[in-house]
């Protein structure tokens, strides 16, 4: 058996199996690993580091013709998903939560596809789990863009000139992302608020030595794997109010909430923004899903009353190299799962990760969540 890696197409810096990574694809006894030529060079890596790892460098063209598993951050194009035989598998982020007219496009071809970008939330996931793996690095890019952004420094400065205040931060959403920030931002010398729907997150931002700001009556569910869930007008209102209050004393904002498959919660309104100090910057991580900036525009940065806004749910493109390091990792841990020990494609439906995960196989939706969520919408 064949397992591929594909070359991602601009603006995709990524490459989903590092250099690294491709020993442990050799250890589970399959036939070859085949990297396009020039995948990882947005990352960084040369065709010849794959090369030495024992990987083989193909044409786009072979790859997609031959190999049995096909691998990429993002799903390769309609044409060429159409041109697969139905007796390969397809690994990419498909986001079907947001992209149902693929999900329907690929039942339709009957292909064998896993969306990586629903891999259980289960502590038995947690190392396959590309999620939170980018997750983590987009709150680290995050505090380092709003300080190369801020105006002021960030630590408190004791100087012959006088004594230079610490800078402000407000995190919205306290989940992977949001917590990456809080512990960077700590460690570049903010004073760090962090707000987030889930009590269950309190703790773990006190942990970090930043303070929680509660909003009370937050609606949580338990089978929400983690995520925060829509709320209800009434507290939507008390939320609005609190989060103008703590973000006109910011100078910067990081806001990292979504909810999956719905538009991101709005809670930083255009007064809210005009309210801040100029200089001030608000990072919105959910840009592409509607932002909870009022003001953002995905993938532009702007200037309003002298606040800078920057839209970007993609940080993860702009550390490439480490970002694919852990994608690498993630991917050669779930594929231990399709993979018998001859190194022969042995897809388990018995195995909650591989079931959960599998978006499409014989022109059907596999996981149970994703088609969950197709009926309510």
């Amino acid at each position: 058996m064949i397992v591929s890696i594909l070359k991602e197409k601009a603006p995709e810096t990524r490459v989903a199996v590092d250099p690294g990574s491709i020993r442990k694809l050799l250890q589970m006894k399959v036939e070859a690993v085949w990297v396009e030529k020039g995948a990882g060079e947005e990352a960084l890596f040369l065709d010849s580091e794959y090369e030495e790892a024992g990987a083989i460098i193909k044409t786009r063209e072979e790859i997609l013709q031959k190999s049995q598993i096909c691998i990429s951050v993002l799903p390769p194009s309609n044409e060429e998903l159409a041109a697969l035989d139905k007796s390969q598998v397809v690994l990419s982020q498909f986001d079907p939560l947001r992209t149902k007219s693929l999900t329907e496009e690929l039942i339709k071809l009957g292909l064998t596809t896993f969306s990586l970008d629903n891999i259980p939330r289960t502590t038995r996931a947690q190392s396959m789990d590309v999620l939170s793996s980018q997750a983590s690095v987009a709150g680290y890019v995050a505090s380092i863009l709003s300080a190369e952004n801020l105006p002021r420094f960030f630590p408190l400065m004791m100087t012959a000139a006088g004594t230079i205040k610490p800078a402000k931060v407000l995190i919205l959403g306290a989940g992977v992302a949001g917590l990456q920030s809080i512990a960077t931002c700590k460690r570049l010398g903010a004073v760090v608020e962090a707000f987030d729907v889930r009590s269950a997150a309190k703790e773990e931002v006190l942990s970090l030595g930043a303070k929680f700001v509660e909003v009370e009556g937050a609606k949580e569910d338990t089978g929400a794997g983690g995520y925060a869930v829509q709320q209800t007008e009434e507290f939507l209102k008390r939320q609005k109010a609190v989060v103008q209050e703590h973000a006109a004393n910011s100078d910067i904002i990081i806001s990292t909430a979504q909810i999956p498959g719905r538009k991101a919660p709005l809670l930083v309104t255009e007064d809210t923004v005009r309210s801040m100090r100029p200089g001030s910057v608000i990072i919105d991580m959910a840009a592409s899903s509607g932002g909870n900036c009022a003001l953002s525009e995905d993938g532009k940065t702007i200037t309003v009353d002298g606040v800078t806004i920057i839209g970007d749910s993609y940080l993860p493109r702009r550390m490439p190299q480490d970002a694919s390091r852990m994608l690498g990792k993630n991917l050669t841990n779930f594929i231990t799962l399709l993979i018998d020990d001859d190194g022969q494609l042995n897809l388990n439906f018995e195995d909650d990760i591989v079931v959960g995960t599998c978006l499409t196989h014989d022109g059907a939706i596999i996981s149970e969540r994703i088609k969950n969520f197709y009926s309510k919408s």
